[in-house]
């Protein structure tokens, strides 16, 4: 008898150890310091959930996130969980890297309460759940009402001609400039929105693949945007912008207009007061429509993990209902629950704004072509690169708008051959 409780104690403390050796790895890519403390909270309630498991998590700078991870993954340094941009879904779940959610969403209780459009969008690929959205990005314009009533506007702009006339008067007041420019990382979304609103169509491609970049329309947007930039109407070093330096130079007051997703009211929110700016709807074109840009980004299990029932359960600890909620109101993105909308928070006078632009007929919500797998590559790198090489009138709008339809209907014609 003492041998065998010998036995069974000894086994016991070897699956003990086992056990507290258990870590999982956590890669975080939409990166800043109030994501990551929040990150760090969630996740401290999945470990003391799971004794014995610790998460290691890994914190990307968002403008070299692609790069970095990319360059983890081929060095072999596989994460079990990584937070997933829609841009880069196609691009891993194409390539085998992603493990299917499937089988976990058919037992899981929160499965009914995530909305038809999260389940849509994380089936990108193949119909199947390689992510789970937590949230949604939806362009909104913010506007600082201060900054308008000095230079003599008296309303927030409803057009794009409007909104060129208003950008020039407040750039004429001294060290002020009308828009935040993000001419650096993420920059992508003003381009495309802004060339779909001047052409009245959110279509990418026609039907026999060939890009619509370089159409009359869109050529006409691309150029609206560069002469923005030439005329002084945005701060000369926004060339260089990522999401933190747009956000900053609204809230200090140095642009009157910032076109961002919900997750830039945080930061304003805590440094303007709110009867000094607005939130409306972005200008519309010579159609009366506008494309904001819908984005989304989430939780996916890679396909290497050697913990994947462990990976799962940190997965629905960041989804379920309290991880969601708590991450969605420090990142500020719209929920992914259907019960969210039920949470006093989002019915706040700050997200007016964005349920506006939901409402608006005429405000249609666009979501990129993230189902090409090459579309990762151009929007992190090609788009930067070619978009400031216009800018600063190194190529013309014309040649980049080529350039761009010539890299896109490349991958769309690739991509309708396969299917």
């Amino acid at each position: 008898m003492k041998r065998m409780l010998t036995a069974g104690l000894l086994a016991s403390l070897m699956s003990g150890t086992a056990l507290a050796d258990t870590t999982l790895k956590l890669v975080e890519v939409i990166t800043s310091p109030a994501r990551t403390e929040t990150l760090k909270s969630i996740v401290a309630q999945f470990e003391q959930a799971n004794p014995g498991t610790k998460v290691e998590i890994i914190s990307l700078p968002w403008g070299e996130a692609f790069q970095k991870f990319a360059t983890m993954v081929s060095a072999g340094e596989i994460p079990d969980v990584m937070e997933m941009p829609d841009t880069w879904l196609s691009l891993y779940a194409n390539n085998g890297m992603l493990e299917s959610l499937e089988p976990y969403l058919s037992d899981w209780e929160v499965t009914a309460d995530l909305s038809d459009r999260a389940l849509e969008l994380g089936r990108d690929i193949d119909n199947t759940a390689y992510m789970l959205p937590y949230g949604f990005y939806l362009r909104a314009m913010f506007y600082n009402k201060k900054l308008l009533a000095e230079a003599g506007v008296s309303e927030p702009p409803v057009t794009m001609d409007e909104f060129a006339e208003a950008a020039r008067k407040v750039s004429a007041l001294p060290g002020k400039y009308g828009y935040c420019l993000r001419g650096g990382p993420g920059g992508l979304n003003g381009w495309v929105m802004f060339g779909a609103t001047m052409a009245g169509s959110n279509t990418f491609f026609n039907e026999d693949g060939t890009s619509t970049f370089d159409s009359e329309g869109w050529q006409k947007g691309i150029s609206w945007l560069i002469d923005l930039y030439k005329n002084g109407y945005a701060p000369k070093d926004s060339i260089n912008w990522g999401f933190n330096e747009i956000v900053a130079g609204f809230y200090s007051g140095t642009c009157a207009f910032l076109d961002q997703d919900p997750d830039a009211l945080i930061a304003i929110a805590e440094r303007m007061k709110a009867e000094d700016f607005g939130v409306t709807t972005m200008p519309k074109g010579p159609s009366g429509k506008t494309f904001p840009t819908i984005g989304y980004a989430g939780w996916s299990m890679m396909a290497k993990s050697q913990n994947k029932d462990l990976a799962w359960k940190l997965i629905a600890t960041l989804e379920g209902p309290e991880g969601n909620l708590t991450w969605n109101k420090r990142t500020g993105a719209l929920p992914a629950l259907k019960s969210a909308s039920d949470d006093p928070f989002y019915a706040s006078e700050q997200f007016k704004g964005w349920f506006k632009v939901l409402e608006d007929p005429d405000a249609i919500p666009t979501t990129m072509p993230t189902y090409l797998e090459e579309f990762a590559y151009f929007k992190d790198s090609l788009a930067i690169q070619t978009s400031q090489e216009a800018l600063l009138g190194d190529i013309t709008p014309e040649e980049l708008a080529a350039k761009w339809a010539d890299y896109m209907t490349k991958a769309q014609q690739t991509f309708l051959a396969k299917k």
